[in-house]
């Protein structure tokens, strides 16, 4: 595990550098114009249960063809096939920050809710965001979520970073998801690309953004805590 991580390091030290520089001329691969497939709020999704996927690149499938195969894409071809009344809506933004997703949730929060996954925090990590304006940002985002309804259940995914930034700030950077989980007792993913990051293959010429194949096995990562979190969510 520890050689992946180390792998995974190396991938992300380019995109390190894309994040932080001025070059105007210099295209990131984490940062586009458009959201993919976010939801409309004025658009009824029938009385199926709505799970809101609210996110960066990961979660919008930066540079797949098709943006099903995205993680949550995947996650609703797996309810669909157990038959169970859930939505997925997929409202990942490609270059999102936790800045970004604070100002987003408002317009996000005007339809119904019934679960929402929070995957933000990378791209703050990879330009050097203040780790104190991080851990306020997504605070606040969760408590946006809780005061449209106190009872829509939450999950948090956690990210890692490079060691670029140095150690201090890296180790820091991942506390603040498991903090943050623990102090509004929501459901965490310590880490969104488990088994997924450092992984030449399931990974695209990036070296960040996941595969089809890698987007997969992020939405079994997903599922392993979402699956119980909608199963009490329906039968309590």
């Amino acid at each position: 595990m520890k050689q992946i991580f180390l792998k995974f390091c190396y991938f992300l030290v380019p995109l390190v550098l894309l994040s932080c520089g001025n070059d105007a001329k210099t295209k990131e691969p984490l940062k586009t114009e458009t959201p993919v497939a976010t939801a409309d709020p004025s658009e009824e999704t029938s009385s199926k249960s709505t799970i809101l996927c609210f996110g960066d690149s990961i979660t919008a499938g930066y540079g797949l063809d098709d943006s099903n195969d995205a993680y949550p894409g995947v996650l609703q071809s797996k309810i669909d096939s157990l038959g169970l009344d859930y939505v997925v809506v997929n409202s990942g933004l490609s270059g999102e920050t936790t800045a970004g997703g604070k100002s987003r949730i408002p317009w996000v929060l005007n339809q119904e809710i019934d679960v929402f996954i929070l995957e933000l925090g990378g791209n703050d990590g990879l330009r050097g965001v203040p780790l104190s304006e991080t851990r306020s940002n997504l605070q606040g985002i969760i408590d946006a979520v809780r005061i449209k309804n106190p009872n829509i259940p939450i999950i948090l995914a956690g990210m890692e970073l490079p060691p670029n930034m140095g150690q201090a700030y890296t180790n820091e950077f991942r506390t603040i998801f498991a903090d943050l989980s623990e102090e509004n007792n929501i459901a965490f993913i310590p880490f969104i690309l488990k088994d997924v990051g450092g992984i030449s293959e399931l990974n695209q010429s990036d070296g960040i953004h996941p595969t089809v194949a890698g987007h997969k096995i992020v939405a079994n990562t997903v599922w392993e805590v979402l699956e119980d979190l909608i199963t009490r969510t329906k039968h309590p």
